[in-house]
């Protein structure tokens, strides 16, 4: 009797090891998602919502975290240790300085698109839309937004411009400052300046009844966009399989059907 009631515990206890070691491998037990973190230039907010979606449809056990603001403010960021996987900025600058620090995957750095950058003003205004950067030194046209020079591409560019125009100093008094380019469309969206420089690609995917494309602004550099994995990142091949997606022929057919160029 003493040996049956000490068999049955036994039984009992390797019954529910095995149970357990079955579920622990059972094709059918969840496995805990991956998440990546996506730090992208504003700019590549729509294109890359866009992006993520259908990445995550084609790799079900990943999923994405975008984290978008203007490239110098993402790369002080991983910089500082933020845990990113992805950087994608629209300035070639920003890259080079985390690749100069080795904090990126130098063989998975790719250039994937490219844009143009131009003038709006708001669509009620009291003065007669410039048609050359000089125009903006008129006494009419007393508000321009730009992007922050330090901390944004779209900043850095029209800056140069400007400055090749022999004109910024002139300027300068005027300038309001943006964080980022989306910042910079909404003060001429909502009439607080005159005037504002941003990409095509954020011109045709905003509010285009409040304002009108004024020109296309002459600059000497070209405005590419490069990816990469990140060097801190922890799920490096998640991340890889993101910069070929975005790289690859779906990735590109989203940015095209955004207004961004090829690389």
């Amino acid at each position: 009797m003493n040996g049956r009631r000490l068999i049955l515990p036994i039984f009992a206890a390797v019954l529910c090891l095995g149970i357990v070691a079955f579920l622990a491998v059972s094709p059918g037990a969840e496995e805990k998602p991956t998440t990546i973190t996506v730090s992208a230039a504003a700019s590549l907010t729509e294109a890359f919502t866009d992006i993520a979606k259908e990445f995550e449809n084609a790799h079900p056990g990943t999923g994405v975290k975008l984290n978008l603001a203007g490239s110098g403010t993402l790369r002080t960021q991983i910089e500082s240790g933020a845990p990113v996987d992805v950087f994608a900025s629209a300035s070639e600058s920003d890259m080079d300085l985390l690749s100069e620090k080795n904090l990126i995957e130098k063989d998975s750095r790719k250039d994937f698109a490219a844009n143009t950058i131009v003038m709006v003003v708001p669509e009620k205004k009291d003065f007669e839309t410039p048609e050359t950067l000089e125009d903006l030194t008129a006494d009419s046209v007393e508000k321009i937004a730009i992007g922050n020079p330090e901390t944004t591409p779209i900043g850095k560019y029209t800056k140069h411009a400007l400055e090749k125009a022999g004109i910024w100093e002139e300027l300068e008094g005027k300038v309001i400052l943006g964080e980022n380019v989306k910042q910079v469309l909404t003060y001429v969206e909502t009439g607080e300046v005159d005037a504002g420089f941003v990409f095509i690609t954020d011109a045709e995917s905003g509010q285009k009844d409040l304002y009108e494309i004024a020109f296309t602004v002459p600059v000497n550099e070209s405005i590419t966009y490069p990816i990469a994995v990140v060097s801190a990142s922890a799920d490096k091949e998640e991340a890889q399989e993101f910069v070929a997606f975005v790289t690859g022929t779906r990735g590109q057919e989203i940015l095209a059907e955004y207004g961004f160029k090829s690389a």
